[in-house]
């Protein structure tokens, strides 16, 4: 660039307020498919931790008018946007987009004492395929694990790149490491969608890892955040290996141990229910027999007693025998024959014997 005309940039930065060493950083240009939504982060230095950033439209610094701001408005129609001092990000996020929203657009951090810090992007609102997209921005895995990122391009063109905002990137075909993590790339030809695929693999993921990165296809870029998380008791770490079985389809290990996971639940139901049918009857059974024998135990036994009228048990008579007299003197008491007779019923078993059995004593005396 001629020195000339970076003098004149450099004039036109300070008229307009911008400054010239930006401390703010982010995409340069995004496409999203209408109707969709996008979030852009934009990176700042340490020293704005503390001020107020806002969302400007339009291709010019002077002309361009706030949308929102991180003081107020923070949401103003269908755009808001959010402050994270401790990453040192803030973020917009525009929804429900319609090509009447494609512009440039810039990320501004305010500034009293000096001019304010910004930087410019362009936002393509498009009804078919965009150029570059994702299936989702965000995305979210626990410490030493494994993540991948498939990002769908329409035309092969230049070698996709894999980079961290503010950080380094790597470029298709070569493995490198950001911020201690491994990144792998790989680039395939996608059949289904007509376009490719670049297929991004971070493994071994870290705490510092948490974040902005964007795949970059020529002068597009995408934004993705990776959040990563302490592994709680419940949750194992998983890695994600990718595999390419064909040009046509990508197919990963998870999908695979999903597949082994699925026919465990299958067996495992069955299984289940057959052991607690079992267990079941068993307990069944034993109750019955416990009963039976309770039962059995408290029958009495099968015996009959044929009890005998009261007023028949005893008999009282009383004898008397005269000899040789007619006159009805009264009897000493040695010429007076007591008799005792008892009527017994006994219940012998299997023995037939008569109803009544009559015993009696008879004693006589002479005068």
């Amino acid at each position: 660039m001629a020195p000339h005309l970076l003098l004149v940039l450099r004039i036109l930065f300070f008229l307009t307020g911008v400054s010239y060493a930006q401390s703010v950083s982010t995409v340069s240009h995004v496409s999203v498919k209408q109707g969709g939504s996008i979030t852009i982060p934009c990176l700042y230095d340490q020293r704005y931790r503390n001020n107020v950033k806002y969302w400007c439209r339009g291709y010019n610094w002077l002309s361009c008018s706030t949308v929102v701001r991180t003081d107020h408005p923070k949401t103003s129609g269908k755009t808001s946007i959010s402050d994270d001092i401790n990453q040192r990000v803030f973020t917009v996020t525009m929804t429900s987009l319609s090509p009447s929203d494609s512009d440039y657009y810039w990320c501004i951090v305010e500034r009293k004492s000096k001019g304010d810090d910004g930087v410019r992007l362009q936002i393509s609102v498009t009804p078919g395929t965009p150029e570059l997209y994702v299936d989702q921005q965000q995305m979210t895995e626990v410490v030493g694990g494994s993540v991948t990122v498939l990002c769908c391009y329409s035309s092969q063109g230049n070698r996709g790149r894999w980079c961290k905002i503010g950080g380094s990137c790597v470029a298709v075909g070569h493995s490198g490491a950001l911020d201690g993590t491994f990144v792998k790339l790989v680039q395939e030809e996608s059949r289904t969608t007509n376009g490719y695929v670049l297929m991004v693999t971070m493994s071994g993921l870290m705490m510092e890892n948490t974040g902005w990165y964007w795949c970059e296809k020529g002068d597009i870029q995408m934004p993705v955040h990776i959040t990563v998380n302490q592994p709680t008791t419940t949750q194992s770490t998983t890695t994600i290996s990718p595999s390419v079985t064909n040009r046509d389809n990508v197919v990963t290990n998870e999908n695979t141990d999903e597949k082994h996971q699925s026919w465990l639940e299958f067996l495992f139901i069955p299984l289940s229910l057959l052991v607690v049918l079992i267990a079941v009857t068993l307990v069944t059974l034993k109750m019955l027999r416990k009963h039976k024998d309770k039962k059995a135990k408290d029958q009495p036994p099968n015996t009959t007693v044929q009890s005998s009228d009261s007023e028949q048990n005893i008999t009282y008579s009383t004898v008397s025998h005269i000899r040789g007299s007619t006159q009805q003197d009264p009897l000493p008491d040695d010429a007076v024959t007591y008799s005792t007779v008892v009527t017994k019923n006994k219940v012998q078993p299997n023995a037939a014997e008569p109803d009544d059995v009559v015993y009696s004593t008879v004693a006589q005396h002479q005068r």
